[in-house]
């Protein structure tokens, strides 16, 4: 029976993760995809930088959306199990996956960065403030979006184990955040050859 439950959130989860709030602002605003501009990317820096802020609200509301449906389907399937922390954590998994790697966008999805910050908000406030601070921490000090992604995503496992959650709750947060680290794989190797994208609130200002 936890079985056929852990299945429909994936499921579920996976495919609502799959509705990106980037692919989906671009085409029913600007007639567009936001995958043929900048780097590329179905998240909403590259969302920003191509469009500007008109969309942006659509786009926050999408992602935090179904990550939060996904996240509490999962918990409500599995309270009868006393799993309801590790549904919370696994549906929010699940949809980050279909976030990133959506098969009804061939594959080709966001970094998933909304989709953690919001699902760990989600689990447990306080670790999800912390974590935020210090992607803000980290974007103020390099204007680095990616690397401030990266390390507060990796700083969730840590807050997780700080604030007492227990060790499948840890490695589930984990998860969320490897997939996220993989997706920007492509960031960090330019970060380290000096090419990387500064963020900028004039969206031509990168550099």
């Amino acid at each position: 029976m936890t079985a056929f439950l852990l299945v429909i959130t994936a499921i579920v989860a996976y495919v609502l993760g799959g509705m990106n709030g980037a692919i989906i602002a671009s085409r029913c605003i600007f007639h567009d995809d936001v995958r043929n501009h900048g780097s590329g990317n179905a998240g909403l820096t590259n969302f920003y930088r191509t469009y500007g802020v008109k969309g942006i609200v659509l786009v926050l509301a999408v992602d935090v959306l179904k990550t939060v449906v996904s996240a509490l389907l999962g918990g409500i399937l599995l309270r009868s199990k006393g799993a309801f922390e590790v549904g919370l954590l696994f549906g929010g998994f699940c949809a980050i996956f279909g976030h990133a790697a959506p098969i009804m966008h061939g594959f080709k999805g966001g970094k998933g960065v909304l989709c953690a910050g919001t699902m760990i908000l989600l689990v447990d406030p306080v670790a999800g403030i912390c974590c935020w601070a210090v992607f803000l921490l980290v974007a103020i000090c390099t204007r680095y979006i990616s690397l401030a992604s990266c390390l507060a995503c990796l700083a969730g496992p840590i807050f997780m184990v700080v604030f007492s959650h227990g060790g499948l709750e840890v490695l589930l947060t984990l998860f969320c955040a490897l997939v996220v680290v993989v997706r920007h794989a492509e960031n960090i190797v330019r970060i380290i050859g000096g090419t990387e994208n500064r963020f900028s609130f004039s969206r031509n200002g990168q550099k």
